[in-house]
């Protein structure tokens, strides 16, 4: 098969030829039509991840996939071949990922793809939309609550307003102006960051927030706890100092029952995935570059002829 792989750390992505991947007893083989693009695939690329993992070489990047299995293992009940699926496909070393003509993956990772998504944008779901549902429970957050959404005009962000808006919450969302409106049609109240945000938040929610969602870092954790009776529901996917303040630094995980909720709510036509970008799997380095500027709205993703 094709795949983008990389030698070693920080070298350049080629195309290239590579075995097809086996399929293990509880796994099926997934013809890949799209793959997502994910900041932590360039970090991982670059050797950011290993202290905490352990990676093989030559490196296929990519962990959301979405695509028609091919083969099934010997103990697949789950899935037929020809069944079009979706997932977060992050196996405990890093190697055979997504970027590629076909990938493996365990069935504990995957869930049917929902119709109401293209390729596109069910490849753009899994690690964002996971990251986004699982910060939500770890915030409580339910019918009735105020929730501050840093970074909501994002991937994860804006799949975590929608869930939220689903879920009966009244979402203030950060976003630079260029983004207000489109935060304002996924349903939340948009409000600039910077400088003063918290006096503005105070403005928009005199009666407080009851939870707080920080998906991009650089302090807001710890400029918005303030804002909380309760700093338990503080929830933060890119700063440590979170659980330090009392609150939950978030990490996503394969969940194939969260994989099925954010389907239903796609089916339902609460949840859709706006994809920012699409390049062809040989061009993955550019997509890498698009991702790298940190403004990106909504998700980028590649396409698998």
């Amino acid at each position: 098969m094709k795949a983008m792989t990389l030698s070693e750390y920080g070298a350049a992505l080629r195309l290239t030829e590579v075995p097809d991947p086996k399929v293990g007893p509880s796994e099926v083989r997934i013809r890949v039509k799209a793959a997502g693009v994910n900041p932590v695939d360039w970090k991982l690329a670059s050797g950011g991840l290993d202290p905490v993992m352990e990676v093989g070489f030559p490196l296929i990047s990519g962990w959301d996939v979405a695509g028609i299995v091919s083969d099934v293992g010997a103990d697949v009940p789950e899935f037929d071949v020809g069944d079009e699926v979706f997932g977060y496909i992050r196996k405990d070393w890093a190697q055979f990922g997504a970027y590629a003509e076909l990938v493996t993956a365990n069935v504990r990772m995957l869930a049917r793809k929902p119709a109401a998504l293209d390729w596109r944008q069910a490849a753009g779901l899994p690690l964002a939309g996971l990251t986004a549902h699982r910060s939500l429970r770890l915030a409580r957050v339910s019918e009735g609550d105020t929730v501050l959404i840093h970074a909501a005009a994002g991937g994860v962000g804006s799949l975590g307003t929608q869930i939220a808006v689903a879920a009966g919450a009244k979402v203030i969302g950060t976003a630079s102006p260029a983004n207000h409106e489109f935060l304002a049609d996924l349903g939340a109240t948009p409000v600039e960051y910077g400088d003063g945000l918290v006096e503005r938040v105070r403005g928009l929610a005199p009666g407080g927030i009851d939870a707080v969602l920080d998906f991009v870092g650089g302090g807001v954790a710890a400029d918005s706890v303030g804002l909380l009776s309760d700093p338990s529901r503080l929830v933060s996917i890119a700063d440590p100092q979170a659980a330090e303040l009392g609150g939950h630094w978030a990490w996503v995980r394969p969940d194939a029952d969260g994989l099925t909720e954010l389907a239903a709510l796609a089916e339902s036509g609460d949840l859709t995935v706006h994809v920012a970008e699409s390049y062809p799997l040989a061009e993955a380095g550019k997509a890498w570059e698009a991702s790298r500027t940190g403004h990106t709205r909504g998700k980028i993703v590649l396409t698998v002829d």
